[in-house]
């Protein structure tokens, strides 16, 4: 039965939010989120405010910079926003753009031609989102500035000589912010790692720009700069690994779209594409990506077929071949008034003439290339031809787990103890390092919503084997066939059975070891469970103490101290647990699994070529990068012996 709301619903009850109240009354509309994601998202806007102006050509240098009060600043050497008074609202441009939403130079294509960020609200949200904000303005032989607290202007724009600027150019903007924590669910301390990785992508994206990025906490100093541009981004992403060629490089404007891509095929056999559209990571593709991959296919095929590389009668290579081993960095450029983003979050374009564009662009350059390089066309054509056969051979395996119906009912592997919940969003799966921590562990869970499959011993290191042999393993075929979701080219995200895969392994060397692998698999096969937060470690405790007639629980040597310091001079008894069989049912529940209590550790990717180097290294078949890393963090170690 319906219930009754009684309240009236009149003009009354039509709430009028005036200037940046929208924003902080519903900062995620803006920004995305309000955990640290969002907060990165605040500095990407500001910096790329400054790109639009150099992508203007207006200026070659951008400085931003970490201030030891936990404030961030940008300054460029554009024009410098507008000071003088709107004619038609009466006040300072400056303040409309930074207290106004959709008041910017944004919406006049004269203005801009090209431009990323959130397109003419970007300053205003950010000064929305700030505890506090300066802007200084160099235009006309004077400094205008402004501060705000909250998004409101303290005072009128004024003239200064009381300059916070970085360095003295003869025109341009600063803008320092201080981000509200009021808004901010979890921190507003920046990442440096993440700000300085912001600032390198946006240097190999923007060919000739220097950026310098100084961190006032360590004291230092960074520029970036790349003269090769994006061929240098693909040469850094493949850096720890045999390359087949040099990087492939060509650019294209087609109706006022530039088409800018970098390719280069490594022995590896999993791929990369890294995706932009006016200097915006679009990491769901979209019709650029769509174009690319149509032209690398009948490029790579005519070539084959000319050069008598495909016998008589074989089917052409696919797509899915032409992917093993692949990096690919796709730029596109185009009118700011053009683009068509599938969502506010501009994770995927698309303008459906775009993929005509792109696929014209690369065809025409790789058919240059490939007749101007025929060594280099010929590896990279046996490289695919290999990948082929490889596809054929495993088609039977794949066949065989991935076969209609063969995720349902009995089918499901044996040692999974299945949840009863079919909704995805609300069930959990437990990946267990061995056969006694599965058993306490589906005798602690919650069956309603918590499946658990026990897996004994180290897994194959996936970063090294192809499909087929990833399926024909044992413990890999038994979670393929329990995440549901299939594998290669039968993968289909909407058939994920669980939103929350959680690894749980011991807190020791071989633990970690293990933890590793299958994070490499997801990575590399299953990327959509990391990339949309489905894939979690757990963090079982590594203490037991028995103090005061309690039980307590210490997930580091810290908290252990800290908790003994609390009960000074009473007898205590600290188990130190060696493994997660150590724990019975009750203990694994109540410290490990229930939502209550546990602590898991999301793994996220926030810089897919660092996170690709990183795998590369660490799992991949070259050994001097590894024992370089492992030389670097030594003392880092944290040994359990």
């Amino acid at each position: 039965m319906a219930t009754k709301i009684t309240s009236e619903y009149n003009a009354s009850s039509i709430q009028v939010l005036e200037g940046l109240e929208p924003v902080r009354k519903r900062p995620g509309m803006y920004i995305g989120t309000t955990d640290t994601k969002g907060l990165h998202q605040m500095a990407y806007e500001i910096i790329t405010n400054s790109i639009d102006e150099s992508l203007a050509g207006y200026g070659s240098r951008i400085w931003v910079a970490l201030h030891k009060d936990g404030s961030l600043s940008v300054q460029d050497e554009g024009r410098g926003i507008p000071t003088d008074i709107h004619p038609k609202l009466k006040v300072s441009a400056l303040e409309l753009a930074m207290t106004k939403l959709h008041a910017g130079g944004k919406f006049d294509e004269n203005t801009y031609k090209v431009s990323g960020g959130l397109h003419g609200v970007g300053a205003s949200v950010i000064n929305a989102l700030s505890d506090k904000t300066r802007v200084e303005v160099r235009r006309d032989d004077k400094i205008y500035v402004q501060e705000y607290v909250r998004g409101k202007p303290k005072a009128k724009v004024a003239i200064t000589k009381d300059t916070q600027a970085l360095v003295d150019v003869p025109s341009g903007t600063f803008t320092k912010f201080l981000p509200d924590p009021t808004i901010f669910t979890t921190t507003t301390t920046w990442n440096p790692e993440l700000v300085e990785n912001m600032i390198r992508n946006f240097a190999y994206l923007i060919a000739g720009m220097h950026f310098y990025f100084t961190d006032e906490n360590l004291g230092t100093t960074k520029q970036f700069y790349f003269e090769g541009g994006i061929r240098s981004l693909v040469a850094h992403i493949n850096r720890d690994k045999k390359t087949l060629t040099d990087p492939v490089y060509f650019n294209k404007t087609v109706e006022e779209v530039g088409i800018e891509v970098a390719l280069q095929y490594n022995d590896s056999y999993s791929e990369l594409v890294q995706s932009f559209v006016n200097t915006v990571y679009t990491y769901d593709g979209g019709t650029h990506v769509t174009g690319f991959r149509i032209a690398l296919t009948r490029a790579i095929n005519d070539y084959a077929k000319k050069n008598g590389l495909l016998k008589e009668g074989e089917n052409g290579l696919t797509g899915e071949d032409m992917r093993e081993g692949l990096t690919v960095v796709i730029s596109v450029k185009m009118p700011t008034q053009a683009i068509q983003f599938e969502s506010q979050t501009k994770a995927k374009l698309n303008n459906p003439e775009v993929q005509g564009y792109a696929s014209t662009a690369v065809k025409e350059g790789l058919d240059m290339y490939f007749e101007e390089n025929p060594a280099d066309a010929r590896r990279i054509v046996d490289k695919v031809l290999l990948a082929a056969k490889a596809r054929l051979a495993a088609r039977a395996a794949k066949e065989a787990v991935l076969r209609k119906g063969a995720l349902e009912g009995s089918a499901l592997p044996g040692k999974l103890a299945d949840c009863q919940e079919r909704d995805p969003a609300l069930c959990e799966l437990y990946v267990v390092e061995g056969d006694s921590a599965g058993g306490s562990a589906k005798g602690g869970r919650d069956r309603r919503f918590q499946a658990i499959l026990p897996l004994f011993g180290k897994v194959l290191n996936t970063e090294r084997a192809r499909i087929d042999q990833i399926i024909e393993s044992d413990k890999f075929k038994n979670l393929i066939i329990a995440v549901g979701a299939g594998i290669g080219d039968q993968y289909n995200y909407e058939k994920l059975r669980y939103h929350r895969i959680i690894i749980m392994a011991d807190a020791d060397i071989d633990g970690s070891h293990i933890k590793c692998l299958y994070i490499t698999f997801f990575y590399r096969h299953l990327r959509d469970v990391v990339d949309k937060g489905h894939l979690y470690i757990a963090m079982p405790p590594l203490y037991r103490i028995e103090v005061a007639k309690q039980i307590l629980y210490a997930y580091s040597d810290e908290q252990r101290d800290q908790i003994l310091a609390k009960f000074t001079g009473q007898k205590s008894v600290v188990q130190r647990f060696k493994g997660l069989g150590e724990m019975n049912a009750q203990e694994l529940w109540e410290t490990t699994m229930d939502p209550k209590n546990r602590i898991l550790k999301q793994i996220n990717v926030s810089d897919a070529a660092e996170a690709d180097k990183t795998f590369t290294m660490l799992m991949g078949s070259e050994v001097p990068p590894r024992k370089q890393f492992i030389v670097r963090h030594a003392k880092m170690a944290n040994l359990d012996v």
